[in-house]
């Protein structure tokens, strides 16, 4: 027989919770601002103290309402303390913290809130419409209104007064792989599907975010969130901001790109985050008004959600202002990977690390990766083979709330993204496509991805989609959907040379439909859905 296993000496009884990150806070960065911007566009300011010490008061409140642990509690808020006391309030009392989408359709919400047996709910006054578009498909029993006028519709009740009546709760045992958040995603067919996060998984991918090489966060930034709270945890930016102490800039409902730059300035915001959409508009901005802000103190622009076009990272930098591209999803915390240039790049020129930040980057510490071609197999790392990107973690969902949705998770504990991938040598990812973007064109596929890109780089062109269209001799071919510029013009020769510098003749699109404004999803990105529903019956 062999020598008997030794086992560390360790504390391993110790838990991951976010119990542990909030009490660090209140014990030692009380002091921490937080700055919020409410509806009426006034600018406030609290402390990260105050909002734990106002959590635990809310906690105890709802404990006296009858939620205890694994209760779903619902929040229907923008970036707000409000709903930070709830990230932090809900999971430290045992219950799971579950944020709604006010940009939804009805018929999701309720969907969604049923789905997750919501108990109650916290909703902003200004989103009280939201919650009746949908409130009488599912009976929440109890509706907590954040009031900014001092008035409450009758039958509900008022947040401040509900938090004024409790007494502070003393956190109960945590236990690290306890439910502490919910979040419903769509990005895969079918009906939404709620990720169910433990505290485990979350402070995990806390310590992983704050790396240099991910988000590079410490006590020294003051983060500014634009990703809203209702998405994919903010990108688990409260949780870890709060963790290492980080000063919060919340912005409210107010995501406009002088708004959002109002706010960068005048807090002399370090880092902040959000889908390419509103990095876009923001550029236009600043281009339009290059003295108008000062972004000094700016260091890092966080940007996900889709793809980002080189020419906006360049465009960016031609101001100062360096963007980090990030990939994730619902299902990875969201957090997975990040194009950080490497060392082996310090000294290329600067089309190459333009090129490279372009990608979406190599995974994060314990995140493992994958990809399956059409046949089954698993590709080269060779950045030339596309495949289905398959990730694994300690913070990647092991399968959806309910058993929903079995099939993307493979029998050896994979799961399948729906990001079709090259991965080079280095296992650094490049998206080529959702799987269900692809445009496969006489048995070739084609990137509606590279095309989008490579399109929003000419001069004239503000944003750009494309989409697949039936065709009798190849099956498919691809459709640019485009938006000029102010007062630029492009005709659709133009853009197929344009395109001729990095596509074949043959994956040129035929067809440019030119329009005001590309419909998006609730979380910013293009809504291809709706462009295929209004041009792909249209004639050519």
């Amino acid at each position: 027989m062999g020598e008997p296993t030794l086992s560390g000496l360790m504390m391993d009884e110790y838990p991951l919770s976010l119990t542990a990150v909030v009490e660090r806070a209140e014990l030692l960065t009380p002091e921490r601002k937080v700055v919020y911007r409410r509806p009426d566009c006034n600018v406030h300011r609290t402390t990260m103290g105050d909002c734990v010490r106002r959590a635990r008061r809310l906690a105890a409140a709802l404990a006296e309402l009858g939620i205890k642990e694994g209760d779903r509690m619902g929040t229907l808020m923008w970036n707000q303390p409000e709903h930070l006391e709830a990230y932090y309030g809900v999971p430290a009392m045992g219950a799971v913290v579950h944020t709604l989408n006010p940009r939804l359709h009805p018929d999701e919400l309720a969907f969604i809130a049923a789905d997750a047996e919501d108990r109650a709910i916290i909703v902003d006054e200004t989103l009280v419409g939201v919650l009746d578009s949908f409130r009488g498909a599912h009976d929440f029993e109890h509706v907590i209104v954040v009031s900014h006028s001092g008035k409450v519709p009758d039958g509900v009740i008022d947040y401040e007064s509900l938090i004024d009546r409790g007494q502070p709760m003393e956190w109960p045992a945590p236990d690290e792989r306890r439910a502490c958040a919910i979040c419903y995603t769509s990005g895969t067919t079918g009906r939404p599907k709620g990720v169910l996060y433990s505290h485990r998984a979350l402070v995990l991918h806390s310590f992983m975010a704050c790396m240099p090489d991910q988000m590079n966060m410490s006590m020294c930034d003051t983060v500014l969130p634009v990703v809203p709270m209702f998405h994919a945890n903010a990108w688990g930016i409260p949780y870890t901001a709060t963790m290492v102490g980080a000063s919060l800039v919340l912005p409210g409902p107010h995501l406009d790109a002088e708004s959002v730059l109002d706010l960068l300035a005048a807090e002399k915001v370090t880092l902040t985050a959000g889908v390419p959409t509103v990095w876009m508009a923001m550029l236009k901005a600043i281009e339009a008004e290059p003295d108008r802000w000062d972004l000094g103190n700016l260091h890092r622009l966080l940007v996900g959600g889709s793809a980002v076009p080189r020419s906006m990272i360049e465009g960016y930098q031609k101001h100062g202002l360096f963007i980090i591209q990030g990939w994730g999803m619902t299902e990875t915390s969201p957090l997975a990977s990040t194009s950080s240039v490497p060392p082996e790049l310090a000294d290329a020129p600067d089309e190459e690390k333009f090129d490279y930040r372009a990608r979406q980057g190599t995974p994060a510490p314990f995140v493992d990766i994958r990809a399956r071609g059409d046949d089954g197999e698993l590709i080269p790392w060779d950045d030339k083979a596309m495949g289905e990107l398959e990730v694994r973690g300690p913070w990647v969902a092991g399968a959806y709330f309910g058993g929903t949705g079995a099939e993307k998770f493979t029998g050896d504990g994979w799961f399948q993204t729906g990001d079709v991938v090259k991965i080079n040598q280095h296992g650094c990812i490049r998206i080529t496509d959702r799987s269900k973007d692809l445009v496969k064109s006489g048995g070739e596929w084609i990137s509606s991805v590279d095309m989008e890109n490579l399109l929003m780089g000419h001069p004239a062109v503000a944003e750009a989609a494309v989409i697949a269209v039936p065709d009798e001799k190849w099956d498919e071919r691809p459709m640019a959907v485009v938006v000029l510029k102010d007062g630029a013009e492009a005709t659709l020769d133009d853009l197929r040379e344009h395109l001729s510098s990095h596509f074949a003749k043959w994956q040129l699109p035929e067809r440019v439909e030119f329009i005001d404004e590309i419909p998006r999803t609730a979380t910013g990105k293009f809504k291809k859905i709706a462009l295929r529903e209004q041009f792909v019956k249209a004639p050519v």
